[in-house]
């Protein structure tokens, strides 16, 4: 039996209970996913002074082929991108910035140096995000910088933020939608801190600097990113989601949340129901925290499935901005990117072919039994069928036969690198 045919049988399925199947996948269609750069190289970037990673951040493992240089990142991503259905968005950080081989300090960096990244993504047809990196610097290494006692530390990296939202709306203009530029930061202590709220009256002083200057959100949209906590920062962290939450609420900004960023028992999926009540729009960071924020690549579990229902049964999908944040250096790259961002826009799927207007009627009526019932058996509908159709239609690798590409291209190009 084909493809096609398998998708016409389970179409019929789904239309017992109201479910426009053609319709969902035109739906799927449009939506962008935000990919993360950093997972390509394990987030190094390519400054000319680089330096180890701190800010309480690690990529664990040596799989060989990561890329080196910024044409090589490209050419990695242009792989993932081949396997991955739709158009979707790449995420980038400062360190990636191309300066020809001159050092150029984090606060002073300006659109020119990332004219390759928007030539590679007009050809493409893609979108880009950006962060300002404030991490892995000479003035980050005591793990405080916004919120840093010495005022000469807190101006470099404002001079920084304030630059990387110049960036943003510069690619933002020059690729014709929004770059979300997102701002997170390592600061905090190791031990229990004497003073709780001077670091963070120095971090809302130094936000409403860098915000100062109003940017179209045409071009530009603005988010702060919470911490539960880090390496180096377990006691405390200046910028956690009670502080960004009515910061982004009282400045105009957007609130992201990053799936790894809370309590063990604290799940996004339950919040996002609560931020759209009073927020236009909220972005996220989908990764996979295994006891901690250990950013391993997303599959596809329960937790990323109720967060992809929260986003279609709440009609989010224009709401929500979808980005993965995710870095695995002991497995293949390509693969990772390819499986985490799959995994994400099946996740949507599975959502999009529930029925969730009776599901709502059924909790409305009080009329529990059949709610659970009907959510059970809804798992194993045959929605398999309806994404090996989807990837068909959109000219990628069908089931695991994007596997074999991946094979491929190791043998071909990763391996080759040193």
């Amino acid at each position: 039996m084909s493809i096609k045919e398998k998708y016409e049988l389970a179409k019929k399925e789904y239309e017992k209970w109201g479910i426009d199947v053609d319709k969902a996948l035109e739906d799927l269609k449009k939506v962008k996913i935000s990919i993360h750069c950093w997972q390509g190289d394990d987030i190094a970037g390519f400054e000319v002074n680089q330096k180890e990673l701190s800010g309480g951040i690690a990529a664990t493992g040596n799989y060989p082929g990561k890329a080196r240089n910024a044409e090589e990142l490209r050419k990695d991503l242009d792989k993932a991108l081949s396997l991955i259905p739709g158009k979707h968005k790449v995420n980038l950080h400062a360190i990636y910035a191309e300066t020809d081989g001159k050092f150029v300090d984090r606060d002073e960096i300006k659109p020119e140096h990332f004219g390759n990244w928007v030539s590679w993504a007009k050809k493409n047809g893609l979108g880009l995000d950006f962060n300002p990196t404030i991490f892995s610097h000479e003035k980050a290494d005591d793990g405080l910088t916004l919120s840093h006692p010495n005022k000469e530390i807190r101006d470099f990296w404002i001079r920084h933020c304030i630059a990387s939202r110049k960036i943003g709306e510069y690619l933002g203009k020059e690729l014709g939608q929004p770059c979300l530029t997102n701002l997170w930061i390592p600061d905090g202590y190791k031990d229990i801190p004497s003073d709780r709220l001077g670091p963070r009256q120095r971090l809302k002083d130094s936000l409403e600097q860098i915000f100062k200057e109003k940017i179209d959100k045409k071009y530009n949209l603005d988010s702060v990113e919470s911490k539960v906590f880090g390496i180096g920062a377990e006691s405390y962290t200046v910028g956690s989601s009670e502080f960004y939450m009515n910061f982004a609420a009282k400045n105009d900004v957007l609130c992201l949340m990053d799936t790894g960023h809370y309590h063990p028992t604290e799940v996004v999926s339950d919040k996002i129901s609560a931020m759209l009540l009073f927020s236009d729009k909220i972005a996220l960071h989908v990764s996979r925290p295994v006891r901690w924020d250990s950013d391993h690549t997303i599959i596809l579990s329960d937790e990323l499935k109720e967060l992809a229902k929260e986003i279609v049964r709440n009609d989010a999908l224009d709401k929500v901005i979808i980005g993965l944040d995710f870095f695995d250096a002991s497995i293949n790259r390509v693969a990772a990117w390819t499986m985490g961002t799959r995994n994400m826009i099946k996740a949507l799927l599975n959502a999009m072919l529930l029925p969730n207007k009776k599901l709502k009627e059924l909790q409305d009526e009080e009329n529990y039994t059949d709610r659970l019932a009907l959510m059970e058996e809804f798992k194993t509908y045959p929605m398999g069928a309806v994404w090996d159709y989807y990837c068909e239609i959109n000219n990628v690798p069908v089931k695991e036969s994007w596997l074999d590409e991946v094979k491929k291209y190791e043998k071909e190009e990763l391996s080759k690198r040193k």
